[in-house]
């Protein structure tokens, strides 16, 4: 294979703009374009779909999947400029006694069982993702949380 042309530069439709090098090889008579994406430093990056609205995704094996409210709220929390206060109530124990016994929960079953809104279990499992000690799983095409080192 042989390169066509010198690798370039390209700023997509993404917040914040992202840098891409993209080359051309010519491999058995057809062309074959390689994009190299740097991992960013700052999360998350989104990209404007075709009705002009922003989305974030994240890379799963060979799959790009739509984020999740809890991965947005794990990178606001990240991003904030404040300090975390991180209260320890039986809303927080629940989630871990049901997860001592049970090996994952989804944002909804921790809603309903500890009567929160739905808004407010994504806060409290984005808090314990940051921390590490939930770890996000995908599996069978729904997203849960675990303990961490609960495999």
């Amino acid at each position: 294979s042989r390169g066509l042309g010198d690798v370039y530069k390209r700023q997509l439709y993404c917040r914040p703009n992202v840098e891409i090098s993209v080359q051309t090889y010519e491999v058995d008579g057809k062309t074959v374009l390689v994009a190299e994406i740097p991992k960013a430093e700052q999360k998350p990056v989104q990209v404007q779909d075709e009705t002009g609205k922003y989305l974030a995704y994240v890379r799963i094996a060979d799959e790009n999947i739509l984020a999740t409210p809890v991965h947005l709220a794990v990178w606001r929390q990240k991003n904030s400029t404040w300090g975390t206060l991180v209260k320890y109530t039986e809303r927080e124990q629940l989630l871990l006694d049901y997860l001592a016994e049970h090996q994952e929960i989804t944002v909804s079953k921790y809603s309903r069982l500890a009567h929160i809104s739905y808004r407010l279990a994504i806060e409290y499992i984005a808090r314990f993702v940051r921390f590490g000690i939930l770890d996000i799983c995908f599996e069978r095409h729904r997203f849960c949380y675990r303990l961490r080192g609960n495999e």
